[in-house]
């Protein structure tokens, strides 16, 4: 037996694993996806020539295998190993509500192709739900997580700007990128002409400089390659392979098995602890039975509610933990792809930048902060940047020889590009269920999942776009192209709110320390545990939380309480 088993290796169980292995406990990890290994099966030390069909994957092979992982801009010809084959991982979608599931199934999942954008939900969004009746409260304030955010941002490392916003909290920065020429231009322009915003750099979870306990792990500062969704073979970026299962395997603590798909979680019917995860060997189809003290629920916000609603037994017919009928429910997403592409004719013709910054600009929320919406709740950020065209020619751009190295000597004009992401509400109608009938092949059902973005949601996307275009037109640009509606959801790749956190075991799922109210010794901590979405990326969050329950679940297991 196990004192703690951990199911998922991505952003959230790499942090668990590691909280709980520095805690002295002996932990076991279970992974759905095979075992990749750090550096060695990464495609980032090869030149672009190298690389099949100009880093494309063929038109017949994305139709097959990739129709949804394809919609993803980090799939490519370096990276599709890391991403599923839609052939052979199905779900259902009710017709006209398309939902992009994006997925990775190996050892350190979706962290080794995030987007590494880290930013902290504020007491604003902690609030958000209790103040306009949307979902249910937080059972935690910003008070209650911030210290677990110093914790988390002092081991990844961030690199980001201090700037005293109270909807943006500041936290424990490595030094800042520097904005480039056209950005600091764009910002100047923008914050003139719009008092209650700021432009600012992203704050990403790479090592602008490495300090000694980051070094200690193996990782350098990133050399600004911009490549790192196919791995990062310094270790710049955090990811659970550069980052947190190291740190858990240098405490002795730590087992990992891999090819290891998670079918329930057994539950003692006297006790309502948890006793066991059943598990399916992905080669085999074999079954086994692996028991722990306590149980951490890491899988992501989908495959966790799936989890849970696949342990249903006698007593919890609707599944496991789902007395109060929100296991699946309010399914959230961040508004994605409401993209304003602007031309930036006045820009320096004499000016450009070094190298390939790993992250762009950051306009944090001021809808319902600094200025008053109309029509809608909540608000939304802006990520992007502002770059100049040119210098290296295209694959299909004619031209030979001296030509082509003429060609490639010019730049081009600066564009400017910003995305709004948009916060997506609560509501109980999108939700994942479990078909009755259909199974894949490990015999697990398929799951069927239902979402769509809503009226609150159409408003702001209207809002977005004309912000867009009026930053774009006060920096002195013109549009030359802007999306019509967002993406489907999904493809933001923030998926969330399918076990959510509350104090009322009637309207929740988990408690405030990411308990179970049903089953006090299980805690999940990935996306599923989310009230509400905020607009800021989530992973900084889920990471924070996952260190905080893994510090109160010790104590307690330790106190006798587990």
């Amino acid at each position: 037996m196990f004192d703690a088993i951990v199911i998922g290796s991505g952003m959230s169980g790499g942090i668990s694993a590691k909280e709980l292995c520095e805690r002295g406990l002996k932990v076991l990890v279970i992974e759905r996806g095979r075992k990749i290994e750090h550096v060695t099966d990464y495609n980032d030390r090869q030149m672009p020539w190298e690389l099949p069909n100009n880093n494309r994957i063929p038109e017949d092979e994305v139709k097959r295998d990739y129709p949804i992982q394809s919609q993803c801009y980090a799939v490519n010809a370096a990276t599709k190993q890391f991403w599923v084959k839609d052939s052979e991982h199905p779900y259902t979608t009710p017709e006209g509500k398309p939902f992009s599931w994006i997925r990775g199934y190996h050892l350190g999942g979706r962290s080794i192709m995030w987007g590494r954008q880290s930013y902290r939900l504020s007491d604003i969004d902690f609030g958000a739900n209790a103040k306009d009746g949307h979902g249910c409260d937080w059972p935690i304030r910003y008070e209650d997580i911030a210290p677990w955010y110093d914790h988390i941002e002092e081991f990844i490392g961030v690199a980001g700007s201090m700037e005293g916003l109270p909807q943006l909290p500041d936290g424990k920065f490595l030094p800042a990128w520097e904005l480039n020429d056209g950005e600091k231009l764009f910002k100047a322009s923008v914050e003139a002409k719009f008092p209650g915003r700021k432009v600012i750099v992203g704050r990403n979870a790479n090592l602008s400089v490495a300090q000694p306990h980051h070094e200690a792990l193996g990782r350098n500062s990133c050399q600004n390659r911009s490549i790192c969704e196919r791995g990062c073979s310094f270790g710049a970026n955090h990811t659970s392979l550069s980052s947190s299962l190291p740190a858990a395997e240098r405490t002795g603590n730590l087992t990992i098995v891999t090819d290891a798909i998670v079918h329930s979680l057994v539950q003692d019917p006297k006790t309502g602890k948890i006793t066991s995860v059943r598990v399916i060997d992905a080669k085999t189809m074999q079954g086994r039975t692996y028991e722990a003290k306590i149980f951490f629920l890491n899988a992501s916000a989908i495959a966790s509610a799936q989890i849970l609603l696949n342990s249903r037994n006698e007593a919890n017919p609707n599944g496991l933990c789902n007395k109060s009928d929100q296991v699946g429910r309010n399914l959230m997403d961040h508004m994605y792809a409401l993209t304003t592409a602007g031309a930036m004719p006045t820009y320096p013709s004499d000016s450009y930048y070094h190298g390939r910054r790993p992250t762009g600009i950051y306009i944090p929320r001021y809808r319902n902060v600094t200025e008053e919406a109309s029509g809608y709740v909540r608000g939304y950020g802006f990520q992007g940047g502002v770059m100049r065209m040119g210098g290296k020619p295209r694959a299909n751009d004619p031209g030979i020889g001296q030509d082509i190295k003429d060609k490639g000597r010019k730049f081009g004009p600066w564009l400017t590009f910003i995305s709004g992401f948009g916060e997506m509400l609560p509501n109980p109608n999108n939700r994942v269920t479990q078909s009755e009938t259909k199974k894949d092949k490990w015999g697990l059902p398929i799951l069927h999942i239902d979402c769509a973005q809503g009226p609150n949601e159409a408003a702001m996307a209207k809002q977005i776009l004309a912000d867009g275009k009026a930053m774009v037109e006060a920096a002195g640009g013109f549009v030359i192209s802007q999306a019509s509606d967002a993406g489907p959801p999904g493809l933001g790749i923030h998926e969330m709110g399918t076990a959510r956190m509350g104090r009322d075991p009637m309207t929740s799922v988990f408690n405030g320390h990411n308990q179970a109210h049903e089953a006090p010794n299980l805690f999940c901590t990935d996306g599923a545990a989310m009230a509400s979405s905020g607009c800021q990326n989530p992973s900084l969050t889920y990471m924070a939380l996952s260190a905080r329950a893994a510090d109160f679940a010790v104590k307690e297991l330790k106190a006798g309480r587990l």
